[in-house]
């Protein structure tokens, strides 16, 4: 019997693979959406009840659920680099030109549609999928694997002979069109259903697939990302022992072994079949489901690539070649304002619908008040509106020829003196290009806004509460200010719409969680305007305990590295604020962290004051992260990349052979794991 049910399980595996295969790689059905489910029910109920049939490349593995609390950082076997970039058929034919002059005459071209999604490497052993990494900074990236395994073009076990036993294939994840759609309709039915006006709506929606695909992909609930109907084309392919020896034919073979490789690709045999590809699609790529921004154009031949190499960012036999921003015109409608979290007012153009680049454009950044005198944009005008990789379409020019005389004499737009939400004057900080609302504690989306900071992942990471609750919280009156938050009590929870025991339980759970988190992400949190993670780190460990810092004077805050005279007086005012003051009093009260904890006392120190460290390398005794964290701990600062500036270049096995050439070309000073623990001893 149970040799009977293991292979029916088997069976269904099979077939519901086989299905997957031909629905999401192929795009030709063979059976209907209540055919597979069906199936997939059948393979689930078999797998509960035989347990110890269950394998982990399981059809049933794609349904998510996998809670991931944090993701875990891994290396790259293979750097992955950015492609240098071109914008016209010049900067192309002297890329070819360079080539040639390298001794390269007999090459052809692979041209790939540049999509604009998320790059992932996945690495394959033995036919198995064994993990997929973002790119993160191209020598480590987040393991994401759990919410790959979601995407149903993505393959857990191949199909076919011939592949490596082990090798890595690279790609882009991308949010099809239709779903992005898809999902910000069902976003915009629930609003209109609940009564949130269109700012509210806006504000909620995706802002366009690419930033969604990232989002989705960082998701901690593995079900939901299955929900969202992520894609992937596959691109690259690394590895020892490669079936063939050039790129093209490498990614036809991937086809066979399930993986989703782009039927547009194309390979020609000079740059003049280049320039006609990038004719065509710049004509087509609208009509994809998929965002595209440009044309990754790639030498065929391994043996060339090996010959051309690298750069220290890229490689020589690869450039991208970048479509212009596309640009409509149409009527600026209106000008409305918004409130964000720190007080900024941003100004939004409301516009006669109109489509440009595959999507319906009814709003535009106008960033604030001095880009719209420069571009002295009237209400009524016929603007020049671009999408060149902004969340926001921008105006970028008025066409004055249509400018009649019932706009002239309209004059210039006269910019709001007074906050849209709470009325305030609004103040302009000199230096500063942004108006401000100054009525912090009172205007409501600064509220919210603060609200939302404070429980966010990088800061108190009070995961079970999202705007929506914030929001909820706020307008029934529950809440007014941070501090709020600590008194809540389950049975006022339990008022509020949608507000199950369970949901009330977890909230005040992740609040009470919140107690544990350390002083500088407390620090973060609080939201002092120009205080990021990384100032409130250096503040935390200089100052030591929230008192001492709220009396400190600008003097003594600009003798901590990387803060200016504006940030140093911005902390001064936050200090001095009453209300401020009452709210960090509570908080104290409640019991969050404002002071170093004793082992943070212990490690902390000026000894690193003034320096700079590049952290590169495999450790022994430490992690990076524990390494970088000592560094701050001791008054250091950690830096990205080495310059002339650089105190120290703390190197660990493996460290970049550029980063090595550069350090020792500039004369900085290398040292070894053992030499900096004796500095900070």
């Amino acid at each position: 019997m149970s040799e009977e049910i293991k292979n029916k399980i088997e069976e269904l595996s099979k077939k519901l693979e086989e299905h997957n295969y031909n629905y999401y790689v192929l795009a030709n059905p063979t059976i209907s959406d209540l055919e597979f489910d069906k199936l997939l029910e059948e393979l689930i109920r078999y797998e509960k009840e035989y347990p110890q049939y269950l394998r982990s490349d399981s059809p049933s593995q794609r349904v998510g659920g996998t809670v991931t609390k944090e993701f875990k950082s891994l290396k790259h076997k293979y750097p992955m680099l950015s492609l240098s970039n071109t914008y016209n058929e010049e900067e192309l034919r002297d890329f070819d030109d360079r080539i040639r002059k390298a001794g390269i005459t007999d090459h052809e071209y692979v041209c790939e549609l540049k999509y604009d999604g998320v790059s992932i490497s996945l690495t394959y052993l033995k036919g198995e999928l064994a993990q997929a990494v973002t790119r993160g900074d191209g020598e480590k990236g987040d393991d994401v694997t759990a919410n790959v395994k979601t995407i149903k073009s993505i393959p857990i076990r191949l199909r076919g002979t011939g592949y490596p036993d082990e090798f890595e294939i690279r790609g882009e994840i991308f949010m099809p069109k239709k779903e992005f759609l898809r999902i910000n309709a069902a976003i915009r039915k629930q609003m209109v259903e609940e009564g949130y006006t269109e700012e509210d709506i806006f504000e909620r929606q995706l802002k366009n697939p690419r930033n969604a695909t990232a989002g989705t992909l960082k998701q901690q609930d593995s079900k939901a990302v299955a929900e969202r109907k992520l894609d992937c084309y596959l691109y690259n392919i690394l590895g020892e022992s490669l079936p063939k020896n050039s790129h093209f034919e490498n990614l036809t073979e991937a086809k066979n072994w399930g993986f989703k490789v782009s039927a547009d690709m194309e390979k020609v045999s000079s740059v003049e079949g280049v320039i006609k590809y990038l004719d065509k699609w710049d004509k087509k790529r609208n009509q994809l489901d998929v965002e595209t921004d440009g044309v990754v154009i790639k030498v065929n031949s391994f043996e060339h690539q090996k010959f051309l190499g690298f750069t220290a960012k890229s490689p020589r036999w690869a450039i991208a070649y970048k479509f212009k921003a596309q640009q409509v015109s149409t009527i600026l409608e209106s000008i409305s304002y918004q409130v964000g979290r720190t007080g900024a007012i941003t100004p939004v153009a409301n516009l006669k619908p109109v489509q440009l680049a595959g999507t319906t454009v009814k709003r535009a950044s106008l960033h604030n008040a001095d880009i719209i005198e420069k571009l002295d944009v009237r209400i009524g005008d016929t603007v020049f509106v671009e999408k060149g990789g902004e969340i926001i379409p921008k105006i970028i020019a008025v066409d004055l020829t249509k400018r009649d005389m019932f706009i002239e004499a309209g004059g210039p737009v006269k910019y709001i003196t007074t906050c849209p939400e709470c009325n305030a004057e609004l103040v302009r900080n000199e230096g500063e290009a942004n108006h401000y609302c100054p009525n912090e504690s009172g205007c409501p989306p600064q509220v919210k806004g603060k609200m939302e900071h404070y429980v966010s992942r990088k800061a108190m990471n009070i995961d079970s509460m999202g705007s929506e609750t914030i929001a909820q919280l706020f307008d029934s009156g529950l809440i007014r200010n941070i501090a709020d938050l600590y008194v809540l009590k389950k049975e006022d929870l339990l008022k509020l719409e949608r507000m199950a025991e369970k949901s009330a339980n977890n909230l005040l759970a992740g609040i009470e969680e919140s107690k544990k988190v350390p002083f500088e992400r407390v620090l973060f949190a609080i939201g002092i305007r120009h205080i990021g993670e990384t100032t409130a780190k250096k503040l935390a460990y200089s100052f030591k305990s929230i008192d001492a810092l709220a009396n400190a004077n600008v003097e003594q805050l600009l003798e901590v590295g990387d803060i200016g005279e504006r940030i140093a007086n911005t902390i001064v005012e936050f200090f001095a604020d009453e209300t401020n003051k009452e709210i960090i009093q509570r908080l104290k009260m409640y019991g969050v962290q404002f002071e170093l904890s004793e082992e943070q006392m212990v490690n902390a120190s000026e000894k690193l004051k003034d320096k700079t460290f590049v952290v590169s390398g495999v450790f022994t005794q430490f992690s990076r992260d524990e390494i970088k964290k000592m560094i701050e701990q001791n008054g250091g600062k950690n830096v990205g990349s080495i310059s002339g500036k650089t105190s120290y270049v703390l190197a660990g096995e493996n460290m970049g052979p550029e980063k090595l050439k550069k350090a020792e070309k500039l004369g900085v000073p290398i040292i070894s794991e053992n030499e900096f623990i004796n500095m900070i001893s």
